[in-house]
C-alpha cells in the first residue's frame, strides 16, 4: 500500500531549523534577512501544523522546549544537506553556462541567426538568455555579460562597441501597395506609423532629423520593438528600426526601406561585462566571438589561439 505523503510546510521548517540552531529569533532573522516577527510567525505556523510547542515565548525572549530542541537536532542537518546539494547543482550549471542580458529584439534579429556558429565552435558552452529591459547593474545578479544600447559607460563594468545605432523607416511591400502611390516624405502624416512603447521618441527624432512632419498621423503602439517589427512585416504600417538588426529582414524581402533616409542616434550597441569579478574563460570566449562577428579585434584571446579546434569544426560552421 502506497504511503500517504505529508504536505510539509517547508518555509516554516527552514525558519525553525535556523532558529533552533541559534536558539534566538533575532539571530535567525538576521541570517534570513527578515524580521523577528516574520520568524515568530513562521514558527507559529509550524507549531499549529505539528500541534506542539517548539518555543516558550517570554516578554522579551523565546526558549526552546524539550520537543523543540530534539526536533531541531533532527532537521537542521537535513536543511544543510539540501542547501549543499542545491549549491552543487548551481555550480555545475554555472560552469558550463554564460548568463547573458540582451534585448529581445537584438536576440531575435541579430544574435540568434549567428548563434549556431558559436555553438559549433564551443559545444560545451550554453547561453542563458535574460531579456529583461531594465537598467544594467551587475551587483546582486548572476549575469556574466550583457549586450546594451548606450554610450559605453556602465557602473563597475567594461565595454566594447559592437556597432553604432543607425535607424530608418521600414515597412512591408504589401503596405506600400495599399498606398497606391510612391512613398512621399511630404505625406508622412497620412501613413500608419507603428510605435514601440520603450522607444516612443524614435519617430520624432527621425522626423526632426530628415525634416518630416508627423504632427498628425495614424498610429499603433506595441509593448516591444519585436512586436512592432512583426506588425511592420505583416503590412500594418511603417516602423522605425535599426540598421544592422533588421538586415536579415531586408535581405529576405520581408521589410524594405521606403525613404532610404538613415540617421545616427548617437548611441551604439556594446558588449558589457563586470569588473568587480574576474571574467571566466567561457565568458571571454563569448565576448571575443561577438567582437569577431562585427569585425573587431578580440579582447581576451589572440587571433588563431584556437585555430586547430576551428579547423576541425569548419565544415559544420555556417557562413553568415
Amino acid at each position: 500500500m502506497r504511503q500517504h505523503r505529508l504536505n510539509l510546510p517547508l518555509n516554516p521548517l527552514r525558519a525553525f531549523a535556523i532558529a533552533s540552531r541559534h536558539k534566538t529569533f533575532t539571530a535567525a532573522a538576521r541570517e534570513l534577512g527578515v524580521s523577528q516577527v516574520a520568524i515568530s510567525r513562521q514558527i507559529a505556523i509550524l507549531e499549529n501544523y505539528l500541534n506542539v510547542s517548539l518555543f516558550e515565548r517570554g516578554t522579551r525572549s523565546a526558549k526552546l522546549t524539550e520537543v523543540g530542541r530534539a526536533f531541531g537536532l533532527e532537521i537542521s542537518g537535513l536543511f544543510d544537506d539540501l542547501e549543499s546539494a542545491t549549491q552543487k547543482i548551481i555550480n555545475q550549471e554555472t560552469q558550463s553556462t554564460v548568463s547573458l542580458r540582451v534585448y529581445p529584439t537584438f536576440a531575435h534579429h541579430w544574435l540568434m541567426p549567428r548563434l549556431s556558429d558559436f555553438a559549433a565552435r564551443y559545444p560545451d558552452i550554453r547561453i542563458r538568455f535574460d531579456t529583461r529591459v531594465e537598467p544594467l547593474d551587475f551587483r546582486g545578479t548572476h549575469l556574466d555579460v550583457a549586450i546594451q544600447l548606450g554610450n559605453g559607460t556602465w557602473r563597475d563594468a567594461r565595454s566594447r562597441k559592437l556597432f553604432d545605432e543607425e535607424v530608418d523607416v521600414f515597412c512591408a511591400q504589401s503596405y506600400l501597395e495599399k498606398l497606391q502611390s510612391p512613398p512621399d516624405l511630404a505625406r508622412l502624416s497620412d501613413y500608419d506609423l507603428l510605435h514601440a512603447r520603450y522607444r516612443r521618441r524614435s519617430w520624432e527624432q527621425w522626423a526632426e532629423a530628415v525634416g518630416a512632419d508627423i504632427s498628425r498621423h495614424r498610429s499603433m503602439e506595441f509593448d516591444t520593438s519585436l512586436l512592432t517589427f512583426s506588425a511592420a512585416e505583416q503590412g500594418f504600417g511603417m516602423a522605425i528600426g535599426q540598421l544592422g538588426l533588421l538586415d536579415g529582414s531586408l535581405r529576405s524581402g520581408r521589410l524594405m526601406r521606403p525613404f532610404q533616409r538613415p540617421i545616427q542616434t548617437g548611441a551604439a550597441f556594446y558588449v558589457v561585462w563586470p569588473t568587480a569579478t574576474s571574467v571566466n574563460t567561457k565568458t571571454r570566449r563569448f565576448i571575443d566571438w561577438l567582437l569577431e562577428q562585427v569585425g573587431e579585434a578580440p579582447e581576451f584571446f589572440q587571433p588563431g589561439a584556437d585555430k586547430p579546434r576551428r579547423a576541425k569544426l569548419a565544415s559544420a560552421a555556417p557562413d553568415f
